[in-house]
């Protein structure tokens, strides 16, 4: 792609915010490779689809020629990132932290050129920090342009405890970019206030301010809170492909156009076109949604793991794992939908607290993946849920 109009359309697809753009015509009309920055902090061993709403546009600047900073923040995992918390995250040990940086370095190439992928640590650098240094840093930034954070202002507002070393986090994340002298940082729309941290700190330490790209938040399978490994509400890129693919089938027929939308190769053209089809009865939602599902575990395992995924979740209706006499019941979502609620309005368990019990113990599926959240409200969709080995019900939630 030699046009300059014609790779800032490529940038720009899908992302939700760019800053600045002329900034970025500059960069990429001086015809040298920028240095482009994406931290994640190891918080759990699983990369997931969320994640790779911005990886996949990692991979974009890859393909346009630029170097990648894939940025393991094994220091600042030790912190861990307030972004939007009421309340202080617990750190992780030093232990969990590496094992984990292990397991992200080994699944990031499933998107990632690993020939154009430069991987670090922050430790790097700010393992090496003395207290000194640490005091200088501070002094660049103003405790007024922290607390315009709203997780940290709506925190104070609430009287609720803000630790010290919380405020530290958007100062350790900027001077990364300061350090690795990054001409453009990606992050999710979560993250803006700590990317404009590092363009400050930049312009600070007399550099050329990085530029910003944010890209959407992807619901996780709640439909509701975005993707999180905190929330169990995720799908990881290296479960078993069985595993991908039962929790694909799961999403809500709404929220599989935003999954479509931000995670499929397929150009957006396409995608209307497919819902188009299904809106208008020519196709079922089902067989879209396998679609999306035979998709990404191909990409994330291969394609002969994806057929034996979906012929093995086809069995599983086919083959008369579910009962035909299964008794149907319909809620509303919200509080309807939660799981203790539904199971106990439909007759499967006496109680609420017996039905959390079992929830906790892993008894309930729904459509076939283990549900382990007694918070987890249902979208509006159909549901197979199983309670234990023999209790079925035919869930629709409007």
């Amino acid at each position: 792609m030699t046009s300059l109009d014609t790779q800032i359309e490529y940038i720009k697809r899908g992302c939700a915010e760019l800053i600045d753009e002329l900034e970025l015509r500059r960069k990429l009309a001086s015809g040298k490779p920028l240095r482009v920055k994406v931290g994640f902090d190891p918080t759990a061993p699983d990369l997931h689809l969320g994640h790779t709403v911005v990886m996949h546009k990692m991979r974009h600047f890859q393909e346009l020629g630029h170097t990648i900073i894939f940025l393991i923040g094994d220091f600042t995992g030790l912190i861990g990132d307030p972004t939007g918390r009421n309340e202080t995250r617990p750190p992780l040990s030093r232990e969990q932290v590496l094992a984990n940086a292990e397991t992200y370095k080994r699944q990031v190439f499933k998107i990632l050129d690993p020939e154009k992928t430069l991987v670090d640590f922050n430790s790097h650098w700010l393992g090496d920090m003395k207290f000194a240094d640490v005091i200088r840093l501070a002094s660049r930034y103003t405790v007024a342009r922290i607390m315009e954070r709203d997780d940290f202002s709506k925190r104070f507002n609430e009287n609720l405890p803000i630790s010290i070393h919380e405020l530290l986090y958007p100062l350790c994340q900027g001077y990364d970019s300061v350090a690795l002298r990054a001409d453009v940082e990606l992050g999710g729309t979560d993250q803006k206030f700590n990317l404009l941290v590092g363009r400050a700190l930049q312009a600070q330490y007399g550099m050329e301010a990085q530029c910003i790209l944010t890209m959407p938040l992807l619901e996780g399978l709640d439909g509701v809170r975005k993707m999180s490994k905190s929330y169990g509400n995720y799908i990881g890129i290296d479960e078993p492909p069985m595993e991908i693919f039962g929790k694909l089938m799961s999403v809500s027929d709404n929220l599989m156009w935003r999954y479509y939308e931000l995670l499929s190769a397929r150009s957006l053209d396409e995608i209307a076109a497919l819902k188009a089809d299904v809106e208008q009865g020519r196709l079922h939602p089902k067989a879209a949604k396998e679609e999306l599902a035979f998709e990404m575990v191909s990409r994330y395992h291969d394609e002969k793991s994806a057929q034996e995924a979906r012929q093995g979740f086809n069995a599983v209706f086919a083959n008369g794992a579910v009962p035909d006499d299964v008794p149907a019941y319909t809620c509303r979502s919200g509080e309807a939908s939660l799981p203790p609620v539904f199971l106990e309005a439909a007759g499967l368990v006496k109680s609420r607290g017996e039905a959390r019990r079992l929830i906790k113990e892993g008894a309930l599926s729904i459509d076939f993946v283990r549900c382990e959240d007694a918070q987890a409200s249902l979208m509006p969709g159909e549901y197979i849920v199983k309670l234990g080995k023999k209790r079925f019900l035919r869930l629709t939630v409007t």
